[in-house]
């Protein structure tokens, strides 16, 4: 068991909730960190066939046979959502503050099924792959910013010591036969797994849903199904377009990017650190790496990005990553150069000229020290954190 973040806010929460969602990607921790936080509560893995034949069958007779003292922690839900009528009805009779623990790999069904039948009644939480800060209190942080990328962040890799490409070469695959044929009815699989690795060739770029699917072979309606499948199975995520207008025209797409870049680097076959620094896409690996951890900023301490964006007009002027902070916007730059040059600070040099505001923002590059300028802060990837220190 891995050090989480997130364990703290669950503990709490649960002595207020009595219900208690934690949704996320296929081994990002979910079911360790229930069964952690919550060790006497009775576990039930809905993947098991019995269990899940149990619960269709008769689960008001489910939910009897598995009362007890201290709780229930209901693993994969997404496979029996039917029993959240169920859930809500014995919450609503003894309100039982953190009784029901639900794990869900898939967005899509559990927490709009969540959202419309437990409403009021429960928290839902996100858990992300391992984050850089919890790399390190766990002590397993990779030494550069490319071994990281390359091995990824899944507790797994770092819990038994494997070797990144075979694994996340399983993981597609059961990715493949266990979500998207319960998510969506995905008949071409083959096609399918093209898809992702079109996907991934276009990290972080601007989102071009015709020149997808026709790379594929593909309609333009497929391919905006399958890209919710990626998103609500926690594969991919759409950072949005911040819409200040500064009497600019701006970009209205959303970017692209991957919640684990060991997965980006296995479905483009970088197999190491060299590969990698050797790829064309290196940068984009490097900033979707670097925008993956500022949403597991938010989603590690129970809150949502819904405050974070990028900026691009039509000129070209792009910043990589907005937070907005009340009224005030943070502009982050993402370089992936080891070495800091003038030309980082371009961007945001721009920026600070066309919202009339002193120098601000952030640089994070894949370098080691920190460095204050008078253009802006300069942060080390495994400092990204301290982005947020002034929250």
């Amino acid at each position: 068991m891995f050090t989480r973040n997130l364990e703290q806010f669950l503990i709490k929460r649960a002595q207020k909730m009595p219900v208690l969602a934690i949704l996320g990607p296929r081994q990002s921790g979910k079911t360790t960190l229930a069964r952690a936080a919550f060790s006497k509560h009775i576990y039930i893995s809905l993947e098991n066939f019995e269990e899940r034949e149990f619960a269709l069958r008769d689960p008001q007779h489910f939910l009897e046979v598995n009362t007890n003292e201290y709780g229930i922690i209901l693993d994969e839900i997404q496979h029996v959502p039917q029993l959240l009528s169920y859930i809500q009805t014995r919450v609503d009779e003894a309100h039982k503050p953190g009784y029901f623990i639900l794990t869900g790999s898939q967005n899509i069904l559990v927490n709009q099924a969540v959202s419309q039948t437990l409403a009021g009644r429960v928290a839902i939480f996100t858990l992300l792959p391992l984050s850089i800060a919890e790399l390190r209190v766990n002590k397993l942080l990779p030494s550069t910013i490319e071994a990281l990328a390359v091995k990824g962040s899944y507790p797994r890799i770092y819990a038994y010591d494997l070797e990144p490409t075979p694994w996340y070469q399983d993981y597609i695959e059961t990715y493949v036969e266990k979500d998207v044929r319960l998510i969506a009815n995905v008949v071409n699989l083959s096609l399918f797994r093209k898809f992702i690795r079109l996907c991934a060739g276009r990290i972080g770029q601007l989102l071009n849903i015709a020149s997808l699917a026709t790379e594929c072979g593909i309609d333009q309606r497929t391919a905006k199904a399958w890209l919710s499948v990626l998103e609500a199975s926690y594969i991919i995520f759409l950072l949005q377009p911040h819409h200040v207008n500064f009497n600019k025209r701006l970009t209205k797409s959303p970017k692209l990017y991957f919640y684990d870049a060991g997965l980006i680097c296995a479905l483009l076959d970088i197999k190491s650190e060299a590969h990698l620094n050797d790829h064309y896409l290196r940068g984009n690996i490097i900033e979707s790496l670097m925008i993956s951890e500022i949403f597991k900023h938010y989603y590690n301490n129970a809150d949502r990005p819904n405050n974070v964006y990028f900026w691009r007009n039509q000129t070209g002027n792009e910043i990589d990553c907005i937070i907005q902070k009340g009224v005030a916007l943070i502009p982050i730059e993402i370089k992936a150069s080891k070495t800091i040059v003038s030309d980082f600070f371009k961007g945001l040099t721009y920026w600070s000229e066309l919202t009339e505001l002193p120098p601000s923002g952030y640089i994070i590059y894949g370098g080691e020290k920190n460095q204050s300028r008078k253009e802006g802060s300069v942060v080390s990837w495994h400092n990204i954190e301290d982005v947020f220190k002034t929250d």
